[in-house]
Parts: structure tokens; C-alpha cells; sequence
């Protein structure tokens, strides 16, 4: 059960530097395509049929941008800044397809921090396992705020 049980909070902006890095692979499996399909009923044929991806430049099917987008964000929610973090900004480039069962290496660096705004600026670049850039793209991101607990009864709910 979600509700009810504390979660721990990401960093806060000031325990975060200039230059920090951080480096995750993510590999895209069936079931992960699967659940992104089912969930958005994208039934786009380049995604999931190969006898309509071999008439293509792709030649087989790739992973939708919005899944890689959503590795993306889910690195920030999980580890930099980490839980609590919002995305507010991005702009990402998708230079080369990313086909099924490719593995991906992102890099994520933190290149400014903005201490009077709350938020700070992320720049990734992903590779295949060619190492070819696949990815790349600018994140602003607004760390975790910190809650006063009232009675310890704030974050009771999360």
C-alpha cells in the first residue's frame, strides 16, 4: 500500500554541486514495451510490428521517444535530485533510433545550480551499445522542497 507509509525525500538544493554525475543503464524489454503500449493504447505499427518496420528506413521496430523520455524523468524521481524532484523544463534530441532489447547508457551532469529560483540544470547524453549518441538533451529540474512536519502529520499520507 502506497498510502500511508513515508517515503524518503531527494536531496535538497543546497547538497547539490555543479559537475555531479550520474551514470544508469536501462535495457528495453518486451514487457516494458507491452505495458507502455497497453497503457497508452498506442497501437503506432513502427513500435510493434516487424513486417511493417522492415519496409522502413528503421528497418525494425523502435522504442517510442516518450518511453526513453520517461527513463529519463524516472532517473530524476529516483536518484538525481531524487524523490520529490518535478521536471520543469526539457529539451531532448533523439538522434538515432533505439531499437528493441538495445541497451542504453545515460549520462546525466549537473551543470548549474540556481539556488533563488529552487531548480537546477541537468544535461544528459545517451549511447547505445555502439557508443553512438543516441540522446541528448537539457533538463531544468526543481529539487525536492522541504515540508515542516506539523505534529509529524504532513507527510503521513505520501
Amino acid at each position: 500500500m502506497l498510502l500511508g507509509k513515508r517515503r524518503k525525500i531527494g536531496r535538497k538544493i543546497e547538497e547539490i554541486s555543479i559537475g555531479e554525475k550520474l551514470t544508469l543503464t536501462e535495457t528495453v524489454e518486451d514487457k516494458d514495451l507491452l505495458l507502455y503500449l497497453g497503457l497508452t493504447n498506442d497501437a503506432n505499427p513502427l513500435y510493434i510490428q516487424h513486417d511493417y518496420a522492415a519496409q522502413t528506413p528503421f528497418e525494425k521496430p523502435i522504442v517510442p521517444t516518450i518511453m526513453l523520455t520517461g527513463m529519463i524523468t524516472s532517473a530524476i524521481s529516483k536518484y538525481l535530485p531524487g524523490p520529490g524532484s518535478h521536471v520543469v523544463t526539457q529539451k531532448l534530441e533523439f538522434l538515432k533510433p533505439i531499437y528493441h532489447y538495445s541497451s542504453i547508457h545515460f549520462l546525466f551532469e549537473v551543470v548549474d545550480v540556481h539556488p533563488d529560483k529552487h531548480l537546477i540544470d541537468i544535461q544528459i547524453q545517451a549511447t547505445n551499445d555502439a557508443n553512438e549518441t543516441v540522446i541528448q538533451g537539457f533538463l531544468t529540474v526543481c529539487p525536492p522542497h522541504r515540508i515542516e512536519t506539523l505534529n509529524e502529520k504532513v507527510l503521513d499520507n505520501f
